[in-house]
């Protein structure tokens, strides 16, 4: 790890299993814990921390892939240190961290915070994979031009990925809330699945061929039943279920990098948000 990005980072807890030696693992989990611009229910930058905590609740071993992470060189970074207030400063020490990582070969699992730390992370990957196509999968298209005057914001982040990964390189799954323009701006110019999931990835798997991905998994494209600790819960979501076997479907894709955003610990009901969010992080360690 470059020294110079050393000083961006602190380690408060590890997520299972991780390795103390960087230098042997090929992947890196990284914590984003900002939420600076949450518009509704704040809390996401505890995250990292309670989903490393909760961690410890359930196995290495995966059903899905007969593999544990115990089996695996995995490397927990610690937590990118935002400081409070200055969006800008917090994205530039994110992407600065993550690119570190991927210029030494790793690859990159990060655990948001808000969703737009999802930003700085498809930045530092555009400038490793010239072909980078993104998949996000989400309850809220997060296309608007801007929120309340502001335009880096949750709800703008996917317009900000489209512009960096250049039109219909985006593609939106299980998406199920936004404006009329927003839709509309999506239909054009990205892939948008309006509520839909399972029955169109292996159409979505076509379409993106041998291309580099990179997921963005916000925790609310999953029903507020299933997954109740997230900002903006948004009724009518796929099950958790449902969740594990469109993941296991996408691991045949070319994934270059992947994070989780937007689970609230504030809001969660007996850490059942978080301790989904560490099945979701073991799954993708494993089949990523």
């Amino acid at each position: 790890m470059d020294i110079s990005i050393s000083s961006f980072l602190e380690q408060k807890a590890s997520f299972m299993a991780s390795s103390q030696e960087l230098e042997v693992c090929d992947r890196v989990l990284v914590g984003l814990p900002m939420d600076s611009t949450t518009s509704f229910r704040p809390g996401t930058r505890l995250a990292p921390f309670r989903i490393r905590e909760v961690s410890e609740g359930i196995e290495e071993y995966s059903i899905y892939y007969d593999t544990s992470l115990e089996e695996i060189n995995f490397y927990d970074a610690g937590d990118v240190i935002a400081p409070f207030g200055n969006v800008k400063e917090s994205l530039r020490r994110m992407e600065k961290v993550i690119s570190n990582f991927l210029a030494s070969g790793k690859k990159v699992f990060s655990i948001g915070g808000e969703h737009l730390v999802t930003l700085p992370a498809v930045r530092a990957h555009k400038e490793f994979f010239s072909d980078l196509t993104v998949i996000q999968m989400d309850a809220h298209a997060d296309l608007r031009t801007d929120y309340l005057g502001e335009v880096l914001s949750h709800a703008t982040v996917m317009r900000q990925v489209l512009d960096v990964v250049g039109e219909k390189n985006l593609f939106q799954l299980g998406i199920r809330s936004g404006t009329r323009d927003e839709l509309e701006y999506g239909k054009s110019r990205s892939n948008l699945y309006i509520d839909q999931f399972l029955p169109v990835l292996d159409e979505v798997k076509k379409k993106i061929g041998k291309r580099s991905v990179y997921i963005t998994l916000d925790i609310d494209i999953v029903d507020p039943a299933f997954a109740p600790g997230t900002g903006t819960p948004e009724a009518g979501g796929i099950s958790s279920r449902e969740l594990f076997q469109g993941l296991r479907q996408l691991a045949e894709l070319n994934i270059v990098g992947f994070d989780l955003v937007e689970i609230s610990p504030p809001y969660d009901h007996g850490d059942n948000t978080s301790i989904l969010g560490a099945k979701i992080l073991r799954e993708a360690l494993l089949a990523f």
